[in-house]
């Protein structure tokens, strides 16, 4: 059964399609450590679901989906850092983002490069 979506998905979906495009413009200028994203409404703060959503229809990358989580997740008061790993280079090389917490990374053998603080 699809579930509709609720006034805080739907608002969050709407910051979240801001919040990716501002990444987006950022990453593409060379920003990192300095970025500047707008501040979800409290409207939004119970749309989780919208988020996703925007972020996997868009294919945000794993590193523009982080920071847009956790600037969302800050906001709910769910701070955390976004972790970037690689691979060792002997083996197949590779780099994935992901939210300290979060366990995808690690199980796919990342080891953590560096992280990125929320300021």
């Amino acid at each position: 059964m699809i579930r509709l979506p609720r006034p805080a998905d739907l608002a969050a979906a709407v910051w979240a399609l801001c919040a990716l495009r501002a990444v987006r413009a950022q990453l593409a200028a060379g920003e990192l450590r300095e970025l500047r994203l707008p501040a979800p409404r409290r409207s939004t703060l119970g749309g989780r679901r919208g988020v996703k959503l925007v972020l996997l229809a868009r294919r945000a990358s794993c590193l523009e989906g982080a920071l847009v989580r956790q600037r969302f997740g800050a906001a709910c008061g769910d701070v955390r850092d976004v972790v970037i790993g690689v691979r060792n280079p002997a083996e197949t090389f590779g780099a994935h983002a992901w939210l300290e917490g979060e366990r995808d990374g690690e199980l796919l053998g990342f080891r953590v490069l560096t992280r990125v603080t929320l300021g």
